[in-house]
């Protein structure tokens, strides 16, 4: 065992896609903070919940203080960096460092480093339009940009989005060849997380992107969680962003980083992009912090993710099969298996119930197994999204199944 991972991955907890960030509809700012005084409201439980748990699926960001994210940071910076060289100034020193580590990894020609993957989209598609002469990005209708950034792309950027499809999946080659509306780029979520972190098949992919050349489109992948892609593609991370003009990644979902993106793609493109970059507000005087947790997560987590992966199928599969056997009337595990190390699961109570349920059994048996609900779908129904990383590679098939049947035990 690593260092690393006697600490319990302290460095960089695994994004909880339920508690993403304030531009997330899933999340509740208005419930982030301490209740101050009184009762504590259902955050302040959920928090205290997952800190002492001793159990968990994965390590959520609200489990692991300032403390021990500092000290972490400050124990393991020297394993990818000269910790005696200059600090960075404006994105030189170990923010270039990390900006060609990216740009090898995925085997494009350059990249830069942004604070926000929503910049960095935007200004991708941003220069995009401006070299095809066309300001029309397709993409689907529960994407990011247009669920979680408040119509960034139409207000801020001046973009136009167009949608070939809006079913519950990513698009088909039939559905972009023949849309009716001219556009200058295909915007592809890999993985599509709002249906159920969904991916095409490699051959299906391949068609989509070929469909888009057919039309003269460039093609951009929103790639905020592609570093767990490889296993259902069955190909390196070089090989799938080399379908696209253009990937951005993220460094604090799937590589548990602190924060920060980065846009990869061709020389020229990325040039432009530093440029929009700074007139966006984008050019840090000094952003160690972030880019060394970025490496520590390409050097330490990337490796990991097809275990994490593998494991979430057998945790799901133990999911679906404790809850088809238990009381409840009806559930859902989506996707089957997993094509990710996320997935969903649904069932017919109202959130409030699970939720409480989900509590009572952290704070009662010291097991996490599901961290927040929401209503979606029609009334009555729910939905939430399970993430399998480090923590949750010891449960076995029987552990899940115990855990669901104290979950069930707990609902009316």
């Amino acid at each position: 065992m690593t260092d690393h991972e006697a600490r319990g991955d302290a460095l960089a907890p695994q994004e909880n896609p339920e508690a993403a960030g304030p531009e997330d509809r899933r999340e509740d700012p208005g419930a982030a903070g301490p209740g101050g005084g009184g009762e504590p409201d259902e955050q302040d439980r959920r928090i205290a919940a997952a800190r002492g748990a001793r159990r968990v699926l994965c390590r959520l960001p609200a489990a692991v203080s300032l403390g021990e994210r500092l000290s972490a940071l400050a124990a393991d910076a020297a394993d990818v960096a000269d910790l005696e060289g200059p600090a960075d100034m404006y994105g030189d020193g170990v923010v270039a460092d990390l900006e060609d580590e990216v740009a090898r990894l995925l085997g494009k020609e350059a990249a830069a480093f942004f604070p926000t993957g929503t910049m960095a989209q935007q200004v991708a598609l941003r220069c995009w339009a401006g070299r095809t002469g066309n300001a029309t990005v397709a993409l689907h209708p529960r994407s990011h940009p247009e669920v979680h950034e408040r119509d960034a792309l139409v207000t801020v950027s001046g973009l136009r989005t167009a949608h070939p499809t809006d079913a519950p999946r990513p698009p088909t080659a039939d559905e972009v060849r023949d849309f009716e509306e001219p556009f200058g780029t295909l915007m592809l979520e890999l993985p599509l997380r709002e249906p159920g972190f969904l991916l095409p098949t490699w051959d299906e992919l391949q068609e989509v992107v070929a469909a888009a050349r057919e039309r003269d489109a460039v093609v951009h992948f929103d790639g905020a969680r592609l570093w767990e892609c490889a296993p259902h593609f069955g190909r390196p991370l070089d090989e799938i962003a080399g379908l696209a003009d253009s990937v951005y990644v993220s460094f604090y979902k799937s590589l548990e980083g602190v924060a920060g993106a980065a846009l990869a793609g061709p020389q020229t493109l990325v040039e432009e992009a530093r440029a929009w970059r700074h007139r966006y507000g984008g050019l840090g005087f000094q952003q160690f912090p972030t880019a060394l947790s970025a490496l520590l997560g390409l050097r330490n987590v990337l490796p990991r993710l097809p275990e994490y992966v593998a494991h979430a199928r057998v945790v799901a599969d133990a999911l679906r099969e404790a809850l088809e056997a238990s009381a409840v009337p009806w559930a859902r595990v989506h996707p089957e298996p997993p094509h990710t190390h996320q997935f969903q699961v649904w069932l017919p109570y109202p959130p409030e119930v699970l939720n409480e349920a989900a509590l009572a059994q952290a704070e009662e048996t010291k097991t996490l197994l599901f961290w927040r609900w929401f209503a979606d779908g029609p009334p009555g129904l729910s939905v939430t999204e399970v993430t399998v990383n480090g923590p949750g590679l010891a449960w076995t098939a029987d552990d899940v199944k115990e855990a669901v049947a104290e979950f069930v035990r707990r609902l009316p």
